[in-house]
Order: C-alpha cells, then sequence, then structure tokens
C-alpha cells in the first residue's frame, strides 16, 4: 500500500546517494563544523568537569602511590586537584581549534574516500593520526600553568617519578601534566566523534 511504501522509504539520503564532488566539499565543511563544536563544548566553562563523558578523574596510580597520597585525610585536597585539572582542560582546548581546521584543508581526495567509505569514527581517527603529536605540545604547557598551583599536584609529581622507577606508574602519568593532556586530548576526540556519527546518521542535514 502507499502507506507501506512511505514508511519503507528512507528519510533522507544517504552517504552513498551524494557525488564525490559534494561528498569531498560536504565532509569538509561538516569536520570543520563538527570539530570546531566540539572544541566550543569543551573549552567553556564546566566543559569537562561537567560533562561526565570527558571529566578527568584522579590519576589511577595515585591510589598506588604513598596510599593514594593518604587520600581519606586528603579529601579537600583531592577535590582541589580534580576540578584544577579539569579547568586546565577547558583552558587548553581552545587551541586544538586551529589545528583540526588545518588537518582539514590539508585533507587530500584519498583522505575524504577513505573517511566516507570508512568506518563510524574514521574522521575521528584521522584527526587524532594527524593532530595528536601537536596538540600535546600545545597543551602541555597551559596545563602544566595551570596545576603548577596545586599543592597536590606537586606531591603526585614528586611520587610519580619514584612510582616509574618501581614499575607502580607507566611513563604516561610520570606526571599531572602529561596525564592531564592526555585525558584532555582523549575527551576532545571522543566529542569529535559523536560529532562525526551525528553527520553519518543525517549526511544531507
Amino acid at each position: 500500500s502507499f502507506v507501506m511504501t512511505v514508511a519503507a522509504s528512507p528519510t533522507h539520503a544517504g552517504i552513498a546517494d551524494i557525488t564525490n564532488a559534494d561528498a569531498a566539499s560536504g565532509l569538509k565543511q561538516a569536520l570543520t563544523d563538527g570539530s570546531t563544536a566540539a572544541v566550543k563544548l569543551l573549552g567553556a566553562e564546566n566543559g569537562y568537569f561537567a560533562n561526565p563523558k570527558v571529566k578527568i578523574p584522579l590519576p589511577p596510580s595515585l591510589q598506588k602511590i604513598e596510599s593514594g597520597l593518604r587520600m581519606m585525610g586528603m579529601k579537600k585536597q583531592a577535590d582541589e586537584l580534580v576540578l584544577s585539572m579539569n579547568r586546565a582542560a577547558e583552558a587548553a582546548a581552545p587551541e586544538a581549534k586551529q589545528l583540526l581546521t588545518d588537518a582539514v584543508k590539508k585533507m587530500s581526495v584519498q583522505d575524504a574516500k577513505t573517511i566516507l567509505t570508512g568506518g563510524d569514527t574514521a574522521a575521528t581517527d584521522y584527526f587524532r593520526r594527524t593532530t595528536q603529536a601537536q596538540l600535546t605540545q600545545r597543551f602541555l604547557p597551559i596545563v602544566k600553568k595551570a596545576t603548577d598551583r596545586v599543592g597536590l599536584a606537586q606531591q603526585y609529581n614528586n611520587l610519580a617519578g619514584q612510582g616509574v622507577a618501581l614499575g607502580l606508574v607507566k611513563q604516561d602519568d610520570a606526571s599531572i601534566e602529561t596525564y592531564v593532556t592526555r585525558k584532555a586530548l582523549d575527551g576532545l576526540y571522543l566529542m569529535i566523534a559523536e560529532q562525526e556519527k551525528a553527520f553519518r546518521q543525517n549526511p544531507v542535514g
């Protein structure tokens, strides 16, 4: 029946229905818009801190060293450290906008094809591959400046160095700033992936 036909037809055109030229320019626009939106969300106050998907927790290694810095008696300092870590990530996030935009501009036709025919996070994987090293360099000094003011961060850095030597702490977590930078970037790519999934569900929109 007519009703059945209407119900069965898709409500929007799929990626397969878009021509190559349209796809490449449309994809670049969508990725620029999506990555800009992700940066804007994370760079606002509470962008990390109030979002359970990307909120940065205390380093797991903190529990392994010095009995978690006697965490039970240091709840106030621990809370202060968590807030400062997330504020540091929020302060660093805007640095990503230009590098992400540049990565889209440099994208080859082959990159675009791979992204269009790739999995749900093919574009996010492209961003991670092309921007992670540079973003790490940009984020680190901003994060360090924000966390240096917190006493517990300095204690962690002193103990984490010993923890690495003893094999209790991964090299990645050897300092608060390296840990926060890594987690901040994970959160950034997670939010870009959410934007990408939305685009894939409605490419024409």
